[in-house]
């Protein structure tokens, strides 16, 4: 079974509505998606509507779950894969809590590398770590230093997974990294269940990740290249808009959605 992890849509910052997300991946062979519009973006009005239209564009061809990404301080954002409830507290290990609590499944998004060693101080471990986001850390490869992390986390939750997600906001951008569930569960709650046991492939052009995270050393050099490579190429990038900012010439919105094609 087929779907993508972490999605967002016209209900926070995405360019997607949801109908227009469910006729694209359709058209990729998806069979689910969990959506993880950024919580700060509803009241309990709009959070309604919400789930209300996620059901509605739900059926026996393809599973919207509604779900929620949450700020954190120092700028950590948790995924509440299910989670539809807001959160009063923007202390993360409250967040995984306030996640659990609904039955959701809470897996820390695009950990920065200068968070890992707070993460690794918490009494309060989520569901899951974002290996590979494939806007933070781009379409080519995943840093293998995540992988790491997860692998240390899991000798403290033995249960902890490593996530694959999109981030997808823009119309443009990359949109081919999925997730294989090993089963065809039939309900978004199943989806969850299956996603929470860990029975699930990350997949991109044939590659297939394990939710273990496990890889073997000579991937993980392949992914190290990679990301050194993208990283100078990003870096490239960045000091040419700086030097256009200081100059005063805006980068036009048409180059910038080329380049989310191949960053």
């Amino acid at each position: 079974m087929k779907g993508v992890l972490h999605i967002h849509s016209t209900y926070s910052d995405g360019e997607f509505t949801l109908a227009e997300l469910r006729t694209m991946f359709l058209q990729a062979g998806c069979q689910f998606l969990c959506m993880t519009d950024h919580a700060e973006a509803f009241d309990g009005k709009k959070l309604q509507v919400y789930r209300e239209e996620c059901a509605s564009l739900s059926d026996s061809k393809l599973i919207i779950v509604a779900g929620l990404e949450y700020r954190c301080d120092r700028n950590m954002h948790i995924l509440g894969y299910g989670a539809t409830q807001p959160s009063q507290s923007n202390d993360p290990q409250t967040v995984i809590r306030h996640i659990d609590a609904q039955n959701a499944i809470s897996v820390i998004a695009h950990p920065k590398d200068d968070l890992f060693s707070w993460i690794e101080s918490f009494d309060v471990l989520p569901r899951g770590i974002e290996a590979w986001n494939s806007k933070y850390d781009g379409r080519y490869s995943p840093r293998p230093a995540t992988f790491s992390l997860v692998r240390r986390l899991q000798s403290r939750r033995s249960d902890l997974h490593a996530f694959y997600g999109q981030d997808l906001h823009w119309k443009n951008q990359f949109r081919e990294l999925f997730v294989l569930l090993d089963s065809e569960p039939p309900r978004s709650e199943d989806i969850l269940a299956t996603l929470a046991r860990g029975e699930f492939s990350g997949e991109k052009s044939g590659m297939l990740l394990p939710s273990s995270g496990i890889l073997p050393d000579n991937i993980l050099l392949q992914f190290a290249r990679s990301q050194k490579m993208s990283r100078s190429f990003r870096g490239y990038l960045k000091k040419g808009k700086q030097v256009l900012d200081r100059i005063g010439i805006k980068v036009p919105e048409s180059i910038k959605a080329e380049l989310r094609k191949v960053l």
